[in-house]
């Protein structure tokens, strides 16, 4: 396991939903002895903060605030797609042991069906910074298996998208490739984007998991583990954006 890698998400977990609203409850109670203004004040910002965050409605809304505009492909602007790894399960008894987690299965899905429209070479790129299977070995096998499909490069030593572009490039710069489609959710291009472009790439965005509006019903606006996830991944990505403009 990458300690730097546990260390950053352990760091990041604070200042996410649900921990992070949590410890602000938290506070406030510790408070309400000596400061019962500010003590129930810091309550009411907790609770406040859990019920919005976890509304679908503004989940959707900071993830579609991350997401650029969908463009239209011909299959003729690259000449290799890049398929980034998205998470994994850990010991999966269904398949004997580390297997896909549902962001990689949902780029692998649309890699292979990009691959397939158009007859573009697949590197796939993801490592194992948990421990156990890398991600880029889990989407190579699923790929041949699944979608008959053989990913000609597998990148399988990072530990983040910084990583995932540069060691990337180390690969397909060897071969000549420069121009790329790159795909992963339409959410994490934003910060996927300009990493691979830092890495000598010219990138063409293929992002998965665009949808169309749909009509809003009270549902929506009711507290639902969807919208808490939704939140917590478009916070994930902005605070990740965030880091990277510090570290350069």
């Amino acid at each position: 396991m990458s300690y730097s890698w546990l260390l950053t998400n352990f760091v990041a977990a604070f200042l996410l939903p649900p921990l992070s609203l949590l410890l602000v409850g938290g506070i406030g109670l510790l408070l309400l002895q000596r400061r019962r203004r500010l003590g129930k004040w810091l309550i009411g910002l907790a609770f406040a903060g859990l019920w919005v965050l976890s509304m679908p409605i503004v989940g959707n809304l900071l993830l579609d605030s991350l997401k650029p505009p969908p463009g239209a492909h011909t299959g003729k602007e690259a000449e290799a797609i890049v398929v980034l790894g998205g998470g994994k399960i850990r010991d999966s008894l269904d398949y004997g042991g580390d297997t896909a987690g549902r962001y990689t299965l949902e780029r692998a899905r649309y890699g292979a069906r990009l691959a397939r429209q158009w007859r573009k070479p697949l590197l796939v790129t993801g490592g194992a910074p948990d421990g156990g299977r890398a991600e880029a070995d889990i989407l190579r096998a699923m790929l041949r298996d699944e979608y008959g499909l053989d990913a000609r490069w597998l990148e399988d030593t990072s530990r983040n998208t910084r990583e995932n572009a540069r060691h990337s490039a180390e690969i397909l710069h060897r071969t000549g490739i420069r121009r790329i489609y790159l795909v992963t959710h339409a959410w994490h291009l934003r910060r996927a984007m300009p990493e691979f472009e830092a890495a000598g790439f010219q990138v063409i965005p293929a992002g998965t998991g665009y949808t169309l509006a749909t009509r809003l019903t009270p549902l929506d606006f009711l507290p639902h583990p969807r919208g808490l996830e939704a939140s917590y991944v478009a916070m994930h990505e902005w605070i990740g954006l965030l880091w990277y403009r510090i570290r350069d």
